[in-house]
C-alpha cells in the first residue's frame, strides 16, 4: 500500500495540512487520537467511513516523515 493513495494535501483545504482523501480528517488528528489510546475500532466509530487502510496510511506517512528528521534536540 502507498500512503499517497489515501493522503493528500491541497492549499485550498485546511491550509494544506495533510488529510485523508475525501475527508477533512487531518493526519494530525488521527495520530493524536491514536496517541491518546484510541483503537482502529474507536476511530471507525468516531468517523464513519474511515478505513483501516487509511489509518495505516497515516502511520506510514508519519514514519516517512520521522525517517527524514535529522535531529530532534533543541539547539542551545
Amino acid at each position: 500500500m502507498r500512503y499517497q493513495d489515501f493522503i493528500t494535501s491541497d492549499h485550498n483545504v485546511l491550509l494544506g495540512k495533510p488529510i485523508i482523501k475525501g475527508t477533512r480528517l487531518t493526519v494530525e488528528l488521527i495520530l493524536r487520537k491514536l496517541g491518546e489510546g484510541a483503537t482502529y475500532s474507536d476511530l471507525a466509530d468516531m468517523y464513519p467511513g474511515l478505513s483501516t487502510e487509511a489509518i495505516l496510511a497515516v502511520l506510514q506517512y508519519a514514519a516517512d516523515l520521522v525517517a527524514n528528521e535529522k535531529d530532534l534536540r533543541v539547539a542551545r
